[in-house]
């Protein structure tokens, strides 16, 4: 199981949300508190982010390393600001490989993703079946093996598919479209998921059976005013609010937050 992270506020240095919490993505990584799967995170990590004044796509650091050995990771994060990021260090699900294509997070022109979960048995079940639902375009965009690449492409493809609606009905919608596979298939799926544009964040916690992976976010901590987080683990001790088991968050570009159902 992956650990997650998605920021959304004012705009601070990376090394700020990455190192210098207590219970950062650093620690999280060699030491998570609340996995459902796995020990480490150790198959590498990823942060994306945006240009604070340019309406540009995001930027992408990666590495197959675990995210402590990357001593570039340290300087970099020092000098890079932002007001929106997504990172996250992952565990891989044996036997998909460890290697760049496979790293988080996938973009699509704006739009940035992580995911934290699995398919059970994804090469053997629905590898072939969620490939069916999509488009010459958003199938291209598969340049891994990892199920979470199929899973941003079902969310790229409702987006080609409907232009006008929202990044959270196309996340519901994707979802609903791996929990019907998942049933006919008789497999079990866990969808942990950030989304991003740059100007705001779209969050899912959902399962089609228990354990729900954890998910909590965070708003205008003394810490971190004028900003939203949302991760898998709380950060450091603070009024975090843990999103209920099949919900989709959203944080507006005005820091507001809104909790709805995924049926």
């Amino acid at each position: 199981m992956c650990r997650l992270l998605g920021y959304l506020g004012s705009s601070i240095q990376l090394d700020k949300l990455l190192y210098k919490p207590e219970h950062s993505l650093i620690v999280q990584s060699y030491k998570p508190r609340e996995m459902t799967a796995g020990l480490l995170n150790a198959d590498g990590f990823g942060v994306g982010w945006y240009h604070p004044q340019k309406d540009e796509n995001p930027y992408i650091y990666k590495n197959i390393l675990p995210i402590w050995s990357d001593l570039n990771l340290t300087q970099l994060s020092r000098y890079v600001e932002s007001g929106c990021v997504l990172a996250y260090v992952r565990s891989a699900t044996p036997p998909l490989a460890v290697d760049l294509s496979n790293c988080q997070p996938f973009t699509n022109e704006k739009l940035s993703f992580i995911h934290n979960g699995f398919i059970h048995n994804f090469r053997q079940t629905l590898y072939r079946p969620i490939r069916h639902l999509l488009d010459d375009y958003s199938y291209q965009l598969i340049t891994g093996t990892t199920d979470s690449e199929h899973i941003f492409a079902l969310i790229v493809n409702e987006l080609r598919k409907s232009p006008a609606i929202t990044l959270e009905m196309a996340l519901s919608n994707a979802l609903a479209q791996l929990t019907q596979l998942a049933k006919s298939h008789h497999v079990y799926f866990s969808a942990n998921i950030i989304l991003s544009d740059g100007k705001q964040l779209v969050a899912s916690r959902y399962s089609n059976r228990p354990p729900t992976p954890t998910l909590y976010w965070l708003q205008d901590d003394l810490l971190y005013p004028d900003a939203v987080i949302v991760a898998s683990e709380p950060l450091f001790e603070a009024n975090w609010k843990s999103c209920p088991e099949h919900s989709i968050v959203s944080v507006r570009g005005n820091l507001e937050v809104c909790l709805n159902s995924v049926s």
